[in-house]
């Protein structure tokens, strides 16, 4: 037995590092079928995530992590990871001296379990001094492993780890993966690493393009020669490299021909992820179709066929061209040209039709049938939505702006209307134009401007950074529409829980915060709050028990919780200053802008 003084304070298993193996680089390819490409991004993320937590886990040190993909592989390189796993000392503090030995010394049943629990012999137990006393301690020196051996029981984790939002089994080992895996490069230190994954026993072999590379079979060595060999093989494996040569391609084109490029990040993305060999070429369209409005022109290039749209540089005006990124170089590239053209004039057609088909009805003879048109199963139809969110509108304009008539009537008419374009063809086919398409056939049908404009800004602000609505009647309805929603969900008890907020109401109380304050907006919100809930409640739908005054409350605290949001984002306020303006202000009058001046005031 073994006795240490001087370590006071020692707690349950304290772990020490106690060397600094030499390191390698790794490297793992998963080559698959091709993936949707709004997957790769949260996969790639993913990998390093978790491949930064598994290799901590496993105490195998490492100096960088970087991932690589396209379509066809998802790829990490992890620079400088160790050779072998951190030997480390473990130190147990077991019974006190007292109860682990007998008074002629020998130690009792107590000592025994202890050093056999730890699996040391009792002879190594060592007795040290603690602020509490004479402890027995058990101290095991565990050399790490080598990484190869650790490397190949934790990469086939990694990759089964990795989950999607829609996943397919394709084979006997019942693993799951967005699209079938079809090869896995894995080397460490140059060597292939002995691993199975998805059924697929590691090589040093990639595959190069389909069509440029024609599919062949490639041998690596490292990192380096994996991104050079691959980019021989037609396959730029870097997405920040493609990103950059997507952009270089498009601002020579724009250079040569004198339009601008529609700037859209989430296209861009779309193009990087969805080609391993970009190549950026320019089309056209018929004039005839420029007679369409633009929104539509530009959402079908974008949703349907994934092409840039352009403008004249001049003017600004939408231009009868495209920009189309293909997945291929060739040297006569007028083939994929002209079979993009085709494809776009067959969907340009069909908009066509769509935009003149529904200019035919009226938007006030599109709304009678709104009865037909579910709102929610608890909440009724569409058509009682739309009168809720006029009542509402009238009523928050007569409280904002008393007295002015006209602008009660405008928005009193632009709601009546405001949910109409769901039944069109051209919202029917996209969703996302609904509102603008609405404002375009308000103005076909006569309707004033203020009332289109109104329909148009209905739907804005789309996120946090959005644009606002510009008019006073697109606040108005803005918020008639928003608060509506809040007020009808909290009534039948379907609030936001942690991540899921399946009908957006997070969204819809940032809209009223950011509306209010980037407004200007003074006044108080409490009676919005109210009338919602009253032509809710109104409407005979069953209401949850604690639907009436705890009702507002939950919904003054929803709003709140935004306000805490956008205080935090927005203005980087601490938290302090939030809660000490926040707390005192739930049964006082709500005046958004208030509490937003109170609390840059404070900091």
């Amino acid at each position: 037995m073994r006795k240490q003084a001087g370590r006071p304070g020692i707690k349950l298993k304290k772990t020490v590092r106690t060397s600094a193996p030499a390191v390698a680089e790794l490297l793992l390819e998963i080559g698959v079928e091709e993936l949707p490409y709004h997957f790769i991004v949260p996969a790639l993320a993913s990998l390093k995530e978790s491949a930064e937590r598994l290799f901590r886990d496993q105490r195998l040190a490492f100096q960088s992590i970087r991932t690589l993909g396209t379509p066809r592989r998802l790829t990490v390189v992890v620079e400088g990871l160790a050779t072998g796993q951190t030997s480390i000392i473990k130190e147990a503090m077991g019974p006190s001296k007292t109860v682990a030995f007998d008074q002629a010394g020998l130690p009792t049943r107590a000592a025994m379990g202890f050093a056999t629990g730890q699996g040391v012999a009792v002879q190594d137990l060592q007795v040290r001094q603690t602020p509490k006393g004479e402890y027995l301690f058990a101290v095991k020196h565990e050399k790490g492993q080598p990484a190869t051996s650790v490397l190949v029981d934790v990469l086939p984790r990694l990759v089964s780890a990795l989950t999607f939002p829609k996943a397919m089994k394709w084979n006997e080992t019942g693993v799951r993966f967005a699209r079938p895996v079809r090869w896995v490069l894995a080397l460490y230190g140059g060597a292939v690493l002995p691993i199975e994954a998805a059924g697929i026993k590691a090589s040093d072999r990639t595959r190069g393009h389909r069509v440029v590379g024609g599919g062949k079979w490639l041998s690596v060595r490292d990192a380096a020669s994996y991104v050079r060999i691959l980019e021989r093989q037609g396959v730029i494996v870097d997405p920040q490299r493609r990103r950059q040569l997507i952009q270089e391609q498009i601002a020579a084109i724009c250079g040569k021909t004198g339009f601008r490029l529609n700037e859209d990040e989430a296209l861009l993305d779309q193009a990087v992820y969805t080609t391993e060999l970009p190549s950026s070429i320019i089309g056209s369209f018929k004039d005839a179709y420029l007679d369409v409005p633009e929104e539509i022109l530009i959402t079908s290039m974008k949703e349907h066929q994934g092409f840039f749209s352009l403008r004249h540089k001049q003017t600004g005006k939408l231009v009868a061209h495209f920009i189309a990124v293909a997945n291929n170089r060739v040297k006569d590239m007028s083939l994929i040209r002209e079979g993009n053209e085709r494809v776009l004039a067959a969907r340009l057609a069909d908009a066509k039709f769509f935009f003149d088909e529904d200019r035919k009805v009226k938007l006030a003879d599109r709304s009678k049938k709104l009865a037909g048109v579910t709102f929610h199963q608890k909440l009724g139809t569409m058509e009682q939505k739309q009168e809720r969110v006029r009542k509402l509108a009238g009523f928050i304009a007569a409280h904002l702006y008393p007295g002015q008539d006209e602008l009660r009537q405008a928005c009193d008419r632009a709601a009546s209307l405001s949910k109409a374009d769901l039944l069109t063809g051209i919202v029917g086919e996209f969703p996302e134009l609904q509102g603008i398409m609405g404002g375009e056939y308000a103005l076909h049908d006569g309707e004033s401007a203020a009332v289109a404009q109104a329909i148009r800004e209905q739907y804005l602000p789309k996120a946090i950074e959005g644009e606002l609505p510009k008019t006073i009647e697109g606040q108005i309805l803005s918020l008639a529409d928003r608060l509506d929603s809040i007020a009808a969900f909290f009534h039948v008890g379907i609030v936001p829980t942690g991540s899921e907020d399946p009908f957006a109401l997070r969204r819809h109380a940032t809209a009223i915060v950011r509306i209010m304050l980037e407004g200007n907006l003074r006044t108080d919100v409490g009676p919005w709050i109210e009338h919602a809930k009253t032509l809710v409640s109104d409407s005979g739908f069953k209401g949850t028990p604690d639907a009436g005054h705890q009702g507002r409350r939950r919904i003054v605290e929803f709003l709140f919780e935004r306000v805490r949001h956008y205080a935090r984002v927005v203005h980087l306020l601490r938290d302090d200053v939030i809660e000490a303006v926040l707390k005192p202000a739930y049964d006082k009058p709500l005046d958004l802008v208030d509490l937003g001046q109170k609390m840059k005031a404070l900091e």
